[in-house]
C-alpha cells in the first residue's frame, strides 16, 4: 500500500539529503517559469487565454491556420527575450555543477531558462520554443528566434513549424527518460500541475520500482499528490535554493 504523503508548507521540512554517486531526477514544469513571468495556459489574461488550445496547439490547428499558430509562437518567443532566469533555476544549475551526470534534469516547458541559468545537457521533452523544425522532412531542427508574421517554409518547399510538442504528438525521447527513471534514487518535481500525460505519470511508475524517495515542489498540491512521499507547498524561487544537501562529496 503506498503510503499518504506529507503535504504541508515547504519550510516545514527539512533539505533532501543526497549521498555519493545518487541518481537525481528533475521534472521541472510551468510554475517554474511562471515565477519569472512566462505566461502558462492557465493563466488569466495570458496568450493562451485569447486562443484555443485545438488552435494554435494541435497538429490540426497548424494545417488550418499555419500563419495564426506562426503569430502566436512569435509572441511567445518574444516575450521568452524578456523574462531572466530565477532562483529556482539558479539552484537546479548549481546542482548540476556539483553532482555533474548524477543529474538528470528534465522539463516540460520549451523556454531556455534553464540554460540561460547555466545547466547544461538539460532534456526538453516538450520542445523547444527557439528551435524551427520542418514538418515533413528531414531536416534537423535548427535554432530560431525569428519572429514569422507569414508562415515561413523549408528548402523542400513544405511548411516551417515551432519545433514544440503539440496536444496529440508524443514527447521527444521518452525512452531515454525512462532510462533515467530505472536509475533515479531520488525524484523531484517542480511546478508541474501532474495533470499533463505522460510526465504525470513518471511518479507512479517510479512507485511500481519502488525504489525512489519521490518530492512535489509547488504552489498547490498536484493532481498526483497521492503518488508522492512529500509535497512542499510554496514557490519554487523559494524552496529550491535550500532544497537539497550533498553528503559524503
Amino acid at each position: 500500500m503506498v503510503p499518504i504523503p506529507k503535504i504541508a508548507p515547504g519550510n516545514e521540512f527539512g533539505p533532501l539529503l543526497i549521498k555519493r554517486g545518487e541518481r537525481v531526477f528533475v521534472l521541472t514544469g510551468a510554475g517554474v517559469s511562471a515565477e519569472s513571468g512566462v505566461p502558462t495556459f492557465r493563466d488569466a489574461g495570458g496568450l493562451w487565454e485569447q486562443h484555443r488550445v485545438e488552435d494554435v496547439a494541435t497538429p490540426e490547428g497548424f494545417e488550418r491556420a499555419p500563419e495564426l499558430v506562426w503569430r502566436f509562437y512569435s509572441e511567445r518567443r518574444k516575450k521568452a527575450a524578456t523574462v531572466q532566469p530565477n532562483a529556482a533555476h539558479l539552484a537546479l544549475a548549481r546542482l548540476g555543477e556539483q553532482i555533474g551526470d548524477d543529474l538528470f534534469l528534465c522539463t516540460q516547458n520549451v523556454d531556455a531558462l534553464h540554460e540561460r541559468a547555466g545547466s547544461r545537457g538539460v532534456w526538453h521533452m516538450h520542445g523547444r520554443l527557439l528551435s524551427t523544425r520542418c514538418s515533413e522532412c528531414s531536416r534537423a531542427p535548427f535554432d530560431d528566434e525569428s519572429a514569422y508574421e507569414k508562415a515561413p517554409r523549408c528548402d523542400c518547399g513544405a511548411l516551417l513549424r515551432p519545433d514544440v510538442v503539440w496536444f496529440g504528438e508524443m514527447p521527444y525521447g521518452l525512452s531515454r527518460i525512462y532510462q533515467a527513471l530505472e536509475e533515479t534514487d531520488l525524484f523531484v518535481t517542480v511546478g508541474s500541475s501532474g495533470a499533463v500525460y505522460p510526465a504525470a505519470g513518471f511518479v507512479s511508475h517510479l512507485r511500481h520500482l519502488g525504489r525512489a524517495r519521490c518530492i512535489y515542489v509547488g504552489l498547490e498540491k498536484p493532481e498526483n499528490a497521492h503518488a508522492f512521499d512529500e509535497c512542499r507547498l510554496g514557490k519554487a524561487g523559494d524552496l529550491v535554493p535550500s532544497l537539497f544537501e550533498l553528503a559524503n562529496r
